[in-house]
């Protein structure tokens, strides 16, 4: 039997009982442990929640401990962004100032493995940043031992039109985020890289042009259906929208409550709101008049909250800055199709097949579109169940984190074993 690739994934970030890139990090490094002999190396801060998950340190993982240097970064950092899932960009200013030094750790623990070839490939999976350069990527070129990066997604730019947003969610570093393509760490990295997996269209665009014949595109997102297993099977009337995810500026659910008000005050569509956030009240305010037509749900427990979307019609997400948009994918693996603002992450995942989309624009012209999209469903009801099936099938197919693992498996015996390069979605 040929032996399974040797692979030692550093994902700094990776935790199964936490939400966004943590969780990605744990979710793709664990199932990457299924085609591939790996080894984690992680965070001293993710050591417990490892441990309760079963894996065995040493065997399975190794844990960092760089808090020396992180743990001041991270507490001046929240500081800084005033506010709970706000500066996104000025957390991850402080990462790729604490990062390498995690990095020269793993480094000490691991060089002489690497350079002794008691690993056939080192992969980077967190962080997710395209900012965040690794300095471990020339020192494993040096010895001789491809190191692969990604999916890197992020830093899409804020849509004209909602810079009162941009400034409500303290993004102010974000206007100078483009400066990071001057640091010469950056041209080193992928200089010396195997391979750079990109989640976004955006993200791909961003790497230069001498690279690209060794990027790959690979959304960072995917679902483990036993945990969306419940697939919707009857149909309401009046139709049943949702909308999950924070209650912020961006995300845009002030902007979905306006466009459908018409057919909440009608009957004609009613609509379940899961998350919370700053906007709570003001959106409660905002659907005062809509008598029972929207319920809040808060923030739900995973089996909750797909109990609620598997009772849906639909998914209606207008958010204006997605990088990734797991919660599109969530949504097909349940059977819903999903509208969207074709910009991003989610315009990225949603085509004609699977669910609809609306151009970007300003908040006038998203709610303009949003409210004819949900009035051509509300008269057609029938094509729902067909982009639900389509989403389901695309979903099961290429979107599950076996599927990703056997996607990325394809890129490390190409680095490996060179040849034509991989096409990832069959």
């Amino acid at each position: 039997m040929e032996r399974k690739l040797r692979v030692l994934v550093i994902a700094e970030a990776a935790n199964p009982e936490w939400v966004s890139v943590p969780l990605i990090g744990w979710s793709l490094a664990t199932h990457l442990a299924k085609v591939a002999d790996v080894h984690i190396v992680t965070q001293i801060r993710n050591r417990e929640a490892f441990l309760r998950a079963g894996l065995i340190e040493g065997q399975d993982f190794t844990a960092i401990d760089s808090e020396a240097f992180a743990g001041p970064l991270w507490r001046l950092g929240a500081k800084l962004r005033m506010g709970e899932g706000k500066g996104w960009t000025m957390m991850q200013a402080i990462s790729a100032l604490s990062y390498p030094y995690f990095e020269r750790l793993a480094w000490r623990k691991f060089g002489k493995k690497i350079a002794d070839k008691e690993y056939d490939i080192v992969h980077r999976i967190t962080p997710l940043s395209p900012t965040i350069s690794s300095p471990i990527a020339k020192k494993c070129a040096r010895a001789g031992v491809p190191f692969v990066v990604g999916p890197l997604n992020g830093g899409v730019p804020w849509p004209k039109g909602f810079d009162a947003e941009r400034r409500r969610e303290r993004e102010w570093l974000s206007y100078l985020r483009s400066a990071y393509k001057l640091l010469p760490g950056r041209h080193r990295s992928l200089k010396n890289t195997a391979a750079i997996l990109t989640g976004s269209g955006h993200t791909q665009g961003e790497i230069p042009t001498v690279h690209q014949s060794k990027t790959f595109h690979l959304p960072e997102n995917a679902i483990d259906p036993t945990r969306f297993s419940k697939t919707k099977s009857v149909k309401n009337t009046p139709l049943r929208a949702c909308f999950i995810g924070r209650l912020v500026p961006y995300k845009g659910a002030d902007m979905l409550i306006e466009a459908a008000k018409p057919f909440l005050q009608s009957g004609q569509l009613s609509l379940s709101i899961i998350g919370d956030g700053p906007m709570m009240e003001s959106l409660k305010t905002q659907a005062v008049d809509l008598a029972d037509s929207v319920q809040f749900h808060g923030w739900l427990a995973h089996e909750d909250v797909q109990s609620v979307m598997s009772s849906c019609d639909f998914l209606a997400f207008p958010s204006i800055r997605e990088f990734g948009g797991g919660v599109v994918l969530e949504a097909m693996a349940l059977s819903l199709p999903t509208l969207v603002v074709d910009y991003a992450g989610p315009g990225e995942l949603v085509n004609d097949a699977n669910g609809w989309k609306v151009p970007i624009g300003n908040r006038d012209e998203i709610v303009s579109a949003f409210r004819i999209q949900l009035e051509k469903l509300i008269a057609e009801p029938d094509t729902i169940a067909i982009k639900g099936q389509a989403g389901f099938e695309n979903v099961t197919k290429n979107f599950t984190w076996d599927a990703k693992a056997k996607q990325i498996l394809k890129i490390y015996n190409w680095v490996v074993n060179g040849g034509d390069k991989p096409s990832l979605f069959d």
